[in-house]
């Protein structure tokens, strides 16, 4: 029953699924909860116990057809249980739903948070997959070179990708002299103040690539977008320090959990 399985495979005990580690000619291991477990290839049961392990049976689920209107209307756990395709996946996608307190939560849990929610690493690199390729749909621009007329038109070019860093990352979003976007480089990564900033590195990425101007854009990981006086002070020298070598420091956002601050509009650090 189990000798063709291979490393990678799923196995399933007690409705959960578990990815086998390693096999022998008559034996294969199983990781469940931290320690390695031993099972006999002949009959799946587990060395020194009376365990039994099955194969999942993947297609004893329906497969998931839906249109438009159907997939808007059903519940997070549907659709979570809809991207899980396993036979219990009603009941760890409510499990897994219950172990974070908040759909932001989820998304920014890592693949090491998921596998504990889930008992899983196969079915959390899955979970894990699908918000990776959720946020970059979101992130796909309809044209190759967006134009940027506005703060909202900048905030709105990172805000999926920096929403939920977890330390401060910050980027530029550089621009033609007609505002088209020429590349968004992550340039520091990690707390951002004067003394740690080097000038140079910022205005190294435009003037490599001919930049008439450049965006300057960094998250805070507490979700508020205000400003601290550091955020100000270090606006302050960008601005002068473009004035200098031709690069217009148009706006710096920073980004909070969904919501951003221009401190262009506000007049920080541009007087």
């Amino acid at each position: 029953m189990f000798e063709n399985l291979r490393p990678g495979d799923d196995v399933s005990l007690d409705g959960i699924a578990y990815q086998v580690e390693r096999t022998s000619p008559s034996r294969f291991w199983v990781r469940i909860g931290g320690a390695e477990v031993k099972f006999n290839k002949a009959n799946g049961r587990e060395y020194g116990g009376q365990r039994q392990a099955h194969l999942p049976l993947f297609e004893d689920r329906p497969a998931l057809v839906l249109c438009d209107a159907e997939a808007r209307a059903m519940s997070a756990a549907d659709l979570l249980a809809g991207v899980l395709q396993t036979p219990d996946a009603d009941r760890l996608a409510r499990q897994i739903l219950a172990a974070f307190d908040s759909m932001t939560a989820l998304r920014r849990a890592t693949a090491v948070e998921l596998a504990r929610a889930v008992g899983n690493v196969a079915l959390a690199n899955r979970i894990k997959a699908a918000i990776e390729f959720s946020r970059r749909l979101l992130d796909a621009q309809d044209v190759e070179r967006p134009k940027v007329s506005s703060p909202a038109d900048a905030a709105n070019l990172v805000m999926t990708d920096m929403r939920d860093l977890r330390v401060e990352h910050l980027r530029l979003i550089l621009l033609d002299t007609r505002n088209n976007v020429l590349g968004t480089p992550t340039v520091y990564v990690g707390s951002i103040n004067s003394i740690s900033l080097r000038q140079g590195d910022l205005f190294r990425h435009a003037l490599e690539r001919n930049a008439a101007a450049m965006i300057v854009v960094h998250n805070h990981p507490s979700g508020d977008p205000n400003p601290s006086p550091e955020d100000v002070n270090v606006t302050r020298q960008l601005v002068a320090a473009g004035k200098l070598l031709d690069v217009d420091v148009l706006d710096h956002l920073v980004i909070g959990d969904g919501r951003y601050v221009s401190l262009k509009e506000r007049n920080l650090g541009f007087d």
